[in-house]
């Protein structure tokens, strides 16, 4: 039968572990590896371990601090069985309130996120999709887009701080390039992506995430083979997931990502949607990451021997029926699927060992035609304002101020005024740097 998926379209968010956002499909799914309300687990407490926090499914929407999740935290979390949780979190924040400690454990319950779960009951869900790397959000994408993130785990505080490194390896949009295979990347305020040399010479594939249900809504034909989206990582319109925004932001992307694409039949009909989550950010997981295959020789920091915790994954096709897909995944899966797909080459080690989904799965020999309609999310409370920017965001903020100083020229009226506005109100700051951005896309290098 000829491959009927035609156009690859990627949503990956931020921060968030299978358990607490998908354990609950166990429910649905009697044998999906998720949370069972008759034998949950514990963490226990710190630096009292008497004390134990239980899973419970009361996930809070949005939490106010933000659980660590560098390679150090996590290999702390996922030591001795998974027991280490909510010991790091206390470490970061040793004044944190019962319910905040008990948020590490949470989960949401069935029905409490509509988009995602009404996803997860009609679709394909991947119960074991690790993160690439036990470690934060950077090296991650740069797993989902390259393979590799050439041996580096760390996270800037800014651009001028030691954890800032050439991140010049070969993409997957590189590779597609080459061999002719149309794409765009779809963002909504920095796009992460950019941050990959290559990527620099592609400033016309880039394209605000606003325009992407127009750009669905046109011929099938004309829309990108391989597609990735971006959410927006700052300010009021947030929607990332990743603490402490508010998820149900999250879910209204999610919805409008699936209603326009499921509002162009001839589109829907040849299309792949995966939704993924870059990393756990800290949340409990009960199954214990495995092993894996080092990308390249770039192992001087962390052997890459090692899988992050589980992440929530879902296919979504009119070709897949409903279910759980259990083989093991981690994010170099997809670029596994999509270099055969396309013949793009090989991208690394870890992609050659990786899964492919596309060898697990079982298409239809039709498409379906009791795919929901269309998705509505809860109405979502404003972003709270951050008094400053998180890890992610300081870490962007200070590439979009290399973007403006040193790969643009910017009159100095510019750089001056855009500089005293990051000194200012976080509705400041989250402009300035998409407007960096947009400075770089539209002038190019």
């Amino acid at each position: 039968m000829p491959d009927p998926i035609e156009h690859v379209v990627v949503l990956m968010f931020e921060n968030n572990s299978f358990d607490r956002m998908l354990g609950c499909m166990q429910a649905v799914y009697p044998g999906l590896a998720g949370v069972d309300p008759n034998k949950t687990r514990i963490n226990p407490d710190y630096p009292d371990t008497t004390r134990v926090f239980l899973q419970s499914g009361d996930a809070a929407f949005s939490i106010p601090d933000d659980p660590a999740h560098d390679l150090d935290d996590v290999l702390q979390q996922i030591d001795e069985g998974g027991t280490g949780f909510v010991t790091d979190f206390v470490q970061h924040y040793p004044q944190a309130s019962d319910s905040e400690r008990g948020q590490i454990m949470s989960y949401f319950a069935l029905g409490t996120l509509p988009v995602l779960h009404t996803l997860a009951r009609n679709f394909l869900v991947c119960d074991h999709w690790f993160a690439s790397v036990p470690g934060p959000t950077w090296p991650n994408r740069f797993f989902v887009h390259s393979g590799t993130s050439l041996g580096h785990v760390d996270m800037p505080s800014g651009f001028l701080h030691p954890a800032i490194h050439c991140y010049n390896q070969p993409t997957v949009f590189q590779r597609l390039s080459e061999r002719g295979v149309s794409w765009k990347i779809y963002y909504g305020d920095v796009p992460q992506s950019l941050l990959m040399l290559e990527q620099l010479k592609y400033p016309t594939r880039y394209h605000q995430l606003d325009s992407f249900a127009a750009d669905a809504a046109g011929a099938a034909q004309g829309f990108p083979q391989y597609t990735f989206l971006e959410p927006n990582y700052f300010g009021v319109r947030q929607c990332d997931q990743h603490p402490p925004s508010d998820v149900r932001h999250g879910e209204a992307l999610l919805a409008q990502v699936y209603n326009a694409l499921r509002g162009n039949q001839d589109l829907w009909n040849s299309t792949l949607l995966v939704v993924l989550y870059d990393e756990h950010g800290g949340f409990y997981d009960h199954v214990s990451p495995p092993e894996a295959v080092a990308p390249d020789a770039n192992t001087q920091s962390f052997a890459f021997n090692r899988l992050g915790p589980r992440v929530p994954a879902i296919l979504i096709s009119p070709w897949l029926d409903a279910g759980v897909l259990a083989t093991e995944f981690d994010h170099t899966s997809l670029l596994q699927y999509a270099t055969r797909k396309w013949g793009l080459g090989p991208l690394g080690a870890r992609v050659t060992a990786a899964q492919s989904f596309g060898d697990s799965w079982t298409l239809r020999q039709t498409p379906r035609a009791d795919c929901p309609r269309a998705l509505a999310a809860q109405p979502a409370d404003a972003n709270a304002v951050d008094p400053a920017l998180n890890a992610h965001q300081t870490a962007l903020a200070g590439f979009t101020h290399h973007l403006e100083t040193n790969l643009m020229q910017t009159d100095d009226a510019t750089v001056a005024r855009h500089s005293r506005q990051m000194t200012g109100a976080y509705a400041q700051q989250s402009q300035t740097v998409a407007e960096r951005v947009e400075n770089f896309l539209r002038r190019g290098l």
